[in-house]
């Protein structure tokens, strides 16, 4: 147990990572943007070690990039990679869909995932509603039950999140901030219809990109 007021290494690693995770992800820290370890550590009050290890994390997760001799920073896409991993999201998440339907999924992830996003819009917390955002969309291409499938999404959807939190934090300043749920809510429902057409048609009017600036 730890003793009151101090933080046992693995736990200065997770609040590290969590706060620059935050950072990233709500925009404070852009794509491209250094990451200078002296001035994290001078303000998240710890030391390089599990600094270090919170960016090794991140990087994992595809949300930091480690350049030889150049340090850490944000990651970066070009717009043609954006676009062309966006489009492959498309293509991998109707073929789940059209996998999986008609028939009768499992559709509990799917249903965690979207009252995940739907409790973060009413308590203003951008970090846990775009986690809930990729469970969601991981959840859709699980429901094809297809292994390779979800081991070829994972590595696109990973890459992908920063932009896809993007797109969600655009989408709240120039509408209302429970708009990014019902448009879930619309392709939930069309998938729980168990219709192939319906459930794709909902995936092309599900406007992946309409907030990439």
């Amino acid at each position: 147990m730890e003793p009151d007021g101090v933080l046992e290494p693995h736990s200065l690693v997770e609040l590290s990572m969590r706060r620059i995770r935050h950072e990233i992800l709500s925009g404070a820290l852009a794509p491209g943007e250094r990451l200078i370890e002296e001035q994290l550590t001078q303000r998240f009050g710890t030391s390089r070690a599990p600094l270090r290890e919170a960016l090794r994390s991140l990087g994992q997760q595809g949300l930091v990039e480690h350049l030889p001799r150049r340090g850490v920073r944000v990651a970066e896409l070009s717009r043609t990679d954006v676009d062309e991993l966006f489009g492959l999201r498309d293509v991998l998440e109707r073929y789940a869909v059209q996998t999986a339907l008609p028939g009768t999924p499992d559709l509990a992830g799917l249903a965690e995932a979207l009252e995940g996003m739907a409790a973060a819009v009413e308590t203003d917390d951008p970090l846990t509603e775009n986690e809930a955002h990729r469970r969601f969309h991981v959840a859709l291409v699980g429901l094809a039950g297809h292994r390779q499938l979800l081991l070829a999404y994972e590595p696109v959807i990973m890459k992908l999140q920063l932009y896809m939190a993007a797109n969600l934090r655009r989408e709240a300043e120039q509408r209302a901030p429970s708009e990014g749920v019902q448009r879930h809510r619309r392709l939930f429902e069309a998938i729980a219809s168990g219709d192939p057409a319906t459930a794709v048609e909902a995936l092309n009017r599900h406007g992946a990109r309409t907030y990439i600036g």
